[in-house]
């Protein structure tokens, strides 16, 4: 395999087999309009400065080495600018902005100092554990894949979701729970909280105490103490609601 050799202004060229020398070139390096034309592998042992450098029609090129690639922009000062780095433990891009964008121009990702932009139209996490935001997260819409259930957990800590016009909560096929260790609270300021359903059921809520009767009474009435817990109470003719201290507590 011929070995190109030299400096920024001239190259030795190397090689096993004998090389005829014309007015094309040497061996496999050939000199046309364009510029030189190297057939097969070849092998620079010192930095090769060009303008340009592609493959043939239809082939694609290949950069090897032993250890990593590196490109690097330079200024007129021979200051880096950007460089990018692939090597056998990461590929690294180091510069102000780095972008990928489709073939049309339209933006997929960027990041700079200030902040990391993602321009796709949807974004998958493929991880089992999902995603982990240290600190707070703002986006319009929270939605899970079709057919699979979306989950906002927080295991040690409080999740708090605040918005200055509401937060809707929809769920347009199947259930929607919210579950907590301690204490689940629905407040509203200035305006009302409002459960518009079928049916609503509170299945554990303390009985106050009441009066009994001869018949077995089945309705109850909801009622409320004055620090907004919620008791039932027998249903009767008037208001049977009595403060049960062991329950308003």
């Amino acid at each position: 395999m011929p070995v190109m050799r030299g400096s920024r202004k001239s190259y030795r060229v190397l090689s096993t087999e004998k090389t005829t020398l014309d007015s094309d070139g040497m061996g496999n390096l050939r000199i046309t309009e364009k510029g030189l034309k190297l057939e097969g592998d070849s092998e620079f042992l010192q930095p090769l400065y060009a303008k340009e450098i592609q493959s043939r029609p239809g082939n694609a090129l290949y950069f090897k080495s032993a250890r990593n690639v590196t490109v690097n922009i330079l200024n007129d000062q021979t200051k880096v600018l950007t460089r990018l780095v692939t090597g056998p433990k990461a590929v690294e891009a180091y510069g102000k902005k780095f972008e990928v964008k489709t073939v049309s121009g339209k933006l997929l990702f960027s990041a700079d100092d200030s902040e990391v932009v993602v321009g796709a139209e949807r974004l998958r996490v493929l991880g089992a554990e999902g995603t982990v935001f240290p600190k707070s997260i703002e986006t319009p819409n929270v939605r899970a894949d079709p057919f699979k259930e979306l989950r906002l957990e927080s295991p040690t800590r409080s999740l708090v979701m605040e918005a200055p016009k509401g937060v809707e909560i929809n769920a347009e096929a199947g259930n929607m729970e919210a579950t907590c260790r301690s204490e689940l609270r629905l407040e509203s300021k200035d305006g009302e909280i409002k459960l518009d359903a079928a049916k609503i059921k509170l299945p554990r809520l303390p009985r106050g105490s009441y009066t009994p009767t001869g018949t077995r009474q089945k309705v109850f009435e909801v009622c409320v103490c004055a620090n907004g817990r919620l008791f039932l109470s027998q249903a009767g003719t008037g208001s049977t609601c009595q403060i049960n201290t062991s329950v308003c507590l």
